[in-house]
């Protein structure tokens, strides 16, 4: 029996301290690796995703509607940033960090309207197969992404400079040092939870490789060759103002370039939230509100951004851990951001020395659990309509330039509705019986509408006209104009061959549409 989410203030927040406290410093340390290599991913300095981690982590904490899951920097997030930071920077230098801190801010705003909008309704009815679409597009990206610093340079051109690639990338002897920690750091993170569970794989990699870098005094690149790491506490700035300070204007012009990048972070981490949140849901037997979330979740990306940190939404791996170490209240959930600010304050200089080879052994394992493997395992037996959708998805988020998953997800629901309408289209029958030379009953059974209605018009002969025909509705529904619209056409073309025409045993609420909008002409029995 699945129980109500309405504990009381109490209960949401000191139910079991000690596990909530406990769970939430371990969420923390998986946190790390994750907010670094997302902030790679979107192009800015560490300090944005670390920022962004914990000021997220503690806003939901407090505004939220599912207790216990966790909100950060994500890969889902970060890949949609990608391109607006790029346009930015390509204005002027520092730009790109303010268009994505303005975006996060119209984020914010967007997913407010859509909790308000009681948009979490609307987003129940999408597929399974965009679901499935959208998850192996995002597996394949944050794999992608991790391709230059494994010396694959595909994305940035074929000769950087030697300067540049000494401070981002690897080169020459350095790749297959980085190749050979990367193999390492999947072995730990896939084999160490067969031994022990005490301490998360991925952080246990990190921490190995960094000393097998420190120890051999490896020359590879390193956290702090990607940028900037935190040395306080975030301040409040507003992006907006003079070009400069590295900052935008506050005119329509900004509003029109971040604008399509707000509006799929809004809808690509709401949907994102609201599937950890029905797994949260699953795994604890409660309900929990998704509007409140909704509105949670822009609060906290208001917040985010307006002290320097990347907008976000729920983890899906860090909120299942939360739970499974015993984190259910909102007590975890903000443990885990303030652990995450103590950690990246005080072990800023450790932090630095991470290798780049442990992120990446660390994303690679996050883009693989992202991925629907059953799903794929399963292609052969599942529906191919079901197949087409996850194809159309996948397709157009990876075909589109720069990629966009919300585009993808959009196609994806587009086919869905299609090829859904075309099979509850069929589901119309309708069965003609002769009962007297001067005499025919069809019999219609199923829904009358929009698409139906062309397997509706094909099933009357309306070239026999005997004396009466009966069209007996007591089986089927009218749901719309184009339903009665079909109907009237049947009646007016059966009784302009001279047939008398009866309509019987509609319900009332087909009766009560075509009477309102049908012909005046037809009887109804």
């Amino acid at each position: 029996m699945v129980k109500s989410s309405n504990p009381s203030l109490v209960d949401q927040w000191i139910r079991n301290p000690r596990q909530d406290l406990l769970s939430g410093l371990v969420v923390a340390f998986a946190m790390i690796p994750e907010a670094i290599a997302f902030s790679g991913i979107a192009g800015v300095d560490p300090q944005v995703g670390l920022f962004g981690a914990f000021i997220l982590s503690i806003t939901i904490a407090l505004v939220g509607g599912r207790l216990g899951m966790i909100t950060s920097a994500t890969g889902s997030t970060a890949l949609l940033m990608t391109g607006l930071v790029a346009t930015g920077n390509a204005r002027g230098e520092g730009l790109g960090l303010s268009y994505l801190l303005a975006a996060g801010l119209l984020t914010g705003v967007l997913q407010i309207l859509w909790g308000n909008l009681r948009l979490a309704y609307q987003m129940r009815f999408v597929p399974v197969g965009v679901l499935s679409g959208f998850v192996n597009a995002l597996a394949l990206l944050i794999l992608q992404a991790q391709l230059p610093q494994l010396g694959l340079n595909l994305h940035y051109g074929e000769s950087p400079s030697i300067d540049s690639a000494k401070q981002l990338l690897p080169h020459g002897i350095q790749i297959p040092i980085v190749w050979l920690l990367v193999g390492i750091g999947l072995l730990i993170i896939y084999g160490l939870p067969r031994i022990t569970r005490i301490i998360p794989s991925q952080l246990a990699a990190i921490i190995i490789l960094t000393l097998i870098t420190i120890g051999l005094n490896l020359d590879i690149p390193t956290v702090q060759d990607l940028g900037k790491l935190p040395t306080g506490f975030p301040s409040f700035d507003i992006p907006f103002g003079p070009l400069s300070e590295g900052k935008v204007p506050f005119n329509l012009e900004t509003f029109g370039i971040v604008l399509p990048t707000s509006l799929a972070i809004s809808l690509v981490g709401l949907m994102e939230t609201f599937l950890t949140q029905d797994i949260l849901d699953d795994m604890t037997d409660t309900n929990s509100n998704k509007n409140v979330e909704a509105r949670g979740q822009g609060i906290a990306n208001l917040i985010s951004s307006l002290f320097g940190g990347m907008a976000g939404c729920a983890l899906v791996g860090q909120s299942v851990m939360n739970t499974e170490n015993g984190g259910k209240t909102r007590l975890s959930t903000f443990i885990s951001g303030l652990s995450l600010l103590l950690m990246i304050l005080l072990g800023r200089e450790w932090l630095g020395k991470i290798p780049m080879a442990a992120l990446v052994a660390v994303m690679i394992a996050i883009a693989i659990s992202t991925a629907d493997t059953v799903g794929l395992k399963n292609i052969l037996r599942i529906p191919r309509s079901d197949t087409a959708v996850m194809l159309m998805t996948f397709s157009v988020t990876m075909l589109t330039t720069p990629h966009n998953l919300a585009l993808g997800v959009l196609a994806g629901v587009a086919l869905a509705g299609v090829l859904f309408s075309r099979k509850v289209a069929k589901v119309i029958k309708v069965t003609a019986t002769e009962t007297t030379p001067s005499e025919i009953i069809y019999e219609v059974n199923g829904q009358l509408f929009f698409v139906s209605k062309y397997y509706f018009l094909q099933s009357f002969d309306m070239h026999s006209h005997p004396n009466k025909i009966i069209i007996n509705m007591s089986g089927a529904h009218i749901w719309d104009q184009s339903g009665v619209a079909a109907l009237n056409q049947v009646i007016r073309k059966l009784s302009l061959g001279g047939s008398e025409v009866v309509v019987e045993g509609l319900n009332k609420e087909s009766l009560d549409l075509f009477e309102s909008i049908g012909s005046e002409e037809s009887s109804h029995g």
